[in-house]
């Protein structure tokens, strides 16, 4: 028979922190940690995503205020790994506080949050390529409109992007690319910069614009979706569970 705890003792419930770029995010912008309760609190959707369709959000004006190296070997001596469960758990305070680096002051972040692909599997599906790509179109176009709103229609409109999705959620790096690429153009963003971190990154992007130039002449979005899936790309693993 179970022990009965007392009203004295505490019930300690233990879960694992999965520390990808969501939680990166919100732990150098702490502001954030206040976003969705403010969002309840005044009745808002927080969701990304809704009845299937994209629904991008945009933050606008967010501190960030310390830098948190992820990367292997980086922080001079700091933790060779801190993305994802395993690895987080598996760092010591003094580890974390070493590969965190104050900015004073801080920098000035907007943010636009939209929901990457996730769990597919084999080849990607004209379905899966016409969510990714309505996805980053919605969201790219939404940054601009909301940038020239605040800044003018004459402002210059640049999105710092990545390998969206190509993590924990198993994404291929290519394909990702493609669509963020072609989603960029068709959104009438000025510059789409990529952070790739390493060679291999690198070449993952100059793969992807070779496969887009191939794609130049599809003159509507149905026939663009159909050429994608053409390529047969296929999903990757997840990774830093």
């Amino acid at each position: 028979m179970a022990r009965q705890l007392r009203r004295s003792q505490p019930v300690l419930r233990l879960r694992l922190v999965f520390f990808a770029q969501d939680e990166i995010q919100v732990a150098e912008h702490p502001v954030l940690g206040s976003l969705r309760e403010a969002l309840i609190a005044d009745g808002q959707p927080s969701t990304t995503r809704e009845n299937g369709r994209p629904t991008p959000v945009l933050v606008m004006g967010a501190e960030r205020r310390v830098s948190i190296a992820t990367a292997p070997g980086a922080g001079n001596g700091g933790p060779s790994w801190l993305y994802g469960g395993k690895a987080l758990a598996a760092a010591s305070a003094a580890a974390i506080r070493q590969a965190t680096t104050r900015i004073d002051p801080p920098t000035i972040s907007n943010i636009l949050a939209i929901a990457a692909p996730y769990g597919g599997h084999g080849r990607y599906q004209r379905e899966e390529i016409g969510v990714a790509l309505s996805t980053a179109y919605s969201g790219f176009r939404a940054a601009l409109l909301e940038s020239r709103r605040s800044a003018g229609a004459d402002a210059l409109v640049v999105i710092h992007s990545g390998f969206w999705g190509c993590g924990a959620f198993g994404g291929n790096r290519v394909p990702m690319i493609l669509l963020q690429v072609l989603a960029a153009q068709m959104a009438g963003v000025t510059r789409l910069v990529f952070h790739v971190g390493d060679p291999i990154g690198r070449t993952s992007v100059e793969s992807a614009i070779r496969l887009e130039r191939e794609l130049a002449d599809a003159t509507t979005p149905v026939e663009l979706i159909g050429r994608v899936a053409g390529l047969e790309l296929a999903w990757g693993a997840g990774a830093g569970s």
